[in-house]
């Protein structure tokens, strides 16, 4: 993620770079035309003040002062053309900027949907802290880019030209020729010294990136490195990655140095060289102290802005650097597609049946070996079996965050391959085993299920997972924030939140993964009735961990590595006085007995 492509030269890839920038651009080319014309005017304006410059004093010069009413007219000229050269740039501004925040911020969001339509594969293996910071600085670059091309590069282009053009048809050749030759040994210098100090800049954003990784993924993970106490082994380890950061840093600063001081021997001899001519000139009555002062000016306007080629020329790689780490994600294809032909799903009745499912998340690492079963319509099935056993890999498949390896599923007797994501995601509610809350109020949380539903909606889902007393007990009642990943909330808490929320969404199939397993006893028979009242005509799907909390399931399915082993209903689960049975026995021996964790291995892998 934080090294860039080898196999093409650098100027291709800067350039594919570029041509994936240009569709952001077309949306405004109206814009840029107009902000273009505005430059070239400004630089015209620019240009033609050491012009004027230049009659002023051969007119003082020729005249001793008596004759004041032409030079007053070239000085009323000469300030006119410095207020047009500063309009001109003020309205070229004022249009490109629109372009330029209209294009970030339209590629940011394609960025957001794009990841948004990755796989949970992908997003599994993601190392948030660094993507986060990827996008940032490729997000910020192209702002940067299009002000150094409009403002920097493209306004010293069509000032070298038009200097060059006066220069040639006005005076000696030489003094064009000096100019040309001066410019491009600067241009090739800069561009040679910056690409030698690129792989100092790829280095800093690569340590950069590993760094603010470890430092995100460390508070993420607050409570887990208090558990061991880890505070100076993560310090450790984000200072080794900002010190490698820091020895890039100065060597990036240090070459700046060279690069500026060879750019400086240059610009010395050129101007030197130039001067020296315009000087014998005035001296043989070629040329006038007018000239003199123009070609001076001339070296000035065009000298200074060169001065920051170089700063410009790398800030221009090092946006191009970030923006194809951001357009990288881009190039990324979901894994998961909505075929050319899908259709909404018709949910019916929404009866679900797997077919001879198998699954693997890895070619070498089977999971699911053949699963077949039905859920009829308004009927529950409960699934349970140890850790491992794919319970949870059923509830992925049937959301089609992952394609089955072989066998199908079907919602309604279509197939969920056949119809789109969004309408199947929607037919599908969800409590999940490990709830993870936005940062925001517990009304917004709760609210996401359905974000145009009504304030009395949203307390009624609150109140039916009971959470609503809880809720108003708060200070800031339903506009309490839930803190980073909800950590301000109990597990139970967050799972009754969990709980509110595929109420609120009211789907026609539900799925409770583990949807009890951080409740305490007595909440847990509070929401279980709860859940049992919503569930009562919809289709429901049931990870358990609890076996008391499904025996009222029309059909239990009891996994054991990725195999359905035994199904059947409560009652003749345990009459076959099979693993089953095992299982409940062990349970409710647990419950009369508190036994301590320790004491029961084999029910912590249910």
């Amino acid at each position: 993620m934080h090294t860039r492509p080898t196999s093409l030269p650098e100027t291709t890839t800067d350039l594919s770079t570029l041509r994936k920038l240009l569709p952001f651009l077309w949306n405004y080319r109206g814009r840029v035309v107009f902000a273009l014309a505005f430059l070239i005017l400004a630089k015209i304006a620019n240009v033609g003040i050491p012009l004027v410059l230049k009659e002023i004093v051969d007119r003082l010069e020729v005249t001793g002062g008596i004759e004041v009413i032409l030079p007053l007219a070239f000085l009323l000229l000469y300030g006119a053309l410095r207020l047009a050269s500063s309009l001109f740039n003020e309205l070229r501004d004022s249009l490109f900027a629109r372009v330029r925040h209209g294009a970030t911020r339209n590629i940011s969001v394609k960025v957001l949907e794009h990841l948004h339509k990755l796989s949970l594969r992908y997003h599994l293996d993601r190392k948030t802290g660094g993507l986060s910071r990827d996008i940032e600085r490729g997000a910020r670059s192209i702002s940067s880019l299009l002000n150094y091309m409009v403002f920097s590069l493209l306004p010293t282009l069509v000032e070298i030209t038009l200097i060059a053009g006066i220069l040639l048809s006005n005076y000696s050749v030489w003094f064009a020729v000096i100019t040309f030759v001066s410019v491009i040994v600067y241009i090739a210098f800069t561009m040679k010294i910056t690409e030698w100090r690129m792989k100092y800049r790829v280095a800093m954003n690569a340590m950069d990136s590993t760094a603010n990784t470890q430092a995100i993924d460390s508070l993420l993970n607050y409570e887990t490195v208090k558990y061991f106490g880890n505070e100076t082994h993560e310090l450790l380890r984000y200072d080794d990655s900002l010190q490698q950061w820091e020895g890039a840093a100065v060597k990036s600063q240090t070459s700046l140095s060279t690069l500026n001081f060879g750019q400086a021997i240059i610009i010395a001899i050129g101007v030197t060289l130039i001067m020296i001519l315009a000087a014998q000139g005035v001296v043989n009555g070629t040329m006038t102290l007018g000239d003199l002062v123009l070609v001076n000016a001339f070296l000035l306007q065009l000298f200074i802005p060169l001065n920051f080629l170089g700063i410009v020329y790398s800030q221009v790689k090092h946006a191009l650097a970030d923006m194809q780490l951001m357009f990288d994600v881009l190039k990324k294809e979901p894994e998961i597609t909505d075929s050319a032909d899908a259709r909404e799903l018709d949910t019916g009745n929404a009866g679900v049946r797997f077919e001879n499912v198998f699954f693997a998340y890895e070619k070498n690492r089977p999971i699911l070996h053949g699963i077949s079963f039905s859920i009829p319509p308004g009927r529950k099935v409960a699934v349970v079996g140890p850790s491992g056993a794919g319970k949870s890999t059923l509830a992925r498949l049937l959301f089609r965050f992952y394609d089955t390896s072989d066998g199908r599923i079907l919602i309604n007797d279509q197939d969920i391959r056949s119809v789109t994501q969004d309408s199947l995601r929607r037919a599908i509610g969800i409590v999940p085993q490990d709830t993870v809350l936005f940062n925001e109020s517990l009304y917004y949380n709760i609210a996401y299920a359905r974000p145009s539903a009504s304030r009395s909606d949203i307390e009624q889902a609150a109140r039916l997972a009971n959470i609503h007393d809880f809720i108003m007990s708060l200070p800031q009642e339903y506009d309490t924030v839930v803190g980073e990943r909800g950590l301000k909330l109990s597990g139970g808490e967050k799972q009754r939140v969990a709980i509110a929320r595929a109420i609120l969404k009211n789907p026609q199939i539900l799925v409770f993964d583990e949807a009890t397993s951080s409740l305490d006893s007595h909440s847990e028979q509070v929401i279980l009735a709860a859940l049992r009242e919503v569930a009562a005509h919809h289709t429901t799907l049931v990870i358990a961990h609890r076996l008391s909390t499904i025996v009222d399931a029309d059909l239990i399915l009891v996994m054991d590595a990725g195999r359905i082993v035994e199904q059947g209903s409560h009652q003749s689960l345990l009459a076959a006085e099979g693993y089953y049975a095992r299982l409940w026995t062990l349970q409710q021996e647990e419950r009369q007995h508190a036994l301590p964790p320790d004491s029961k291995p084999v029910l912590q892998n249910i």
